[in-house]
């Protein structure tokens, strides 16, 4: 699974605290985190996602991630929602 899911999706959380939103709600289908981000921001991403079998994928920067969600800043994490 690369970046081209959360490109395609119609709707997605964008940055830590709108994915970790998805994620309690229950309407994140797969998460998507940069490996260049903090740990602390990545970190309760990682074990909710683990804690609720929600796939992660991971990408190499927040700049890639951040430019697959259509922005032009880096996003730690973003987050394919359910439709």
């Amino acid at each position: 699974m690369t970046v081209e899911k959360i490109k395609k999706a119609r709707k997605r959380a964008i940055g830590s605290k709108q994915t970790m939103k998805a994620i309690e709600k229950g309407i994140a289908t797969v998460v998507y985190l940069a490996r260049d981000a903090d740990e602390h921001v990545l970190r309760p991403l990682i074990d909710l996602c683990t804690s609720r079998n929600i796939n992660l994928v991971w990408v190499d920067t927040m700049l890639v991630l951040g430019k697959a969600c259509g922005i032009e800043v880096g996003s730690a994490a973003a987050a394919v929602i359910e439709e």
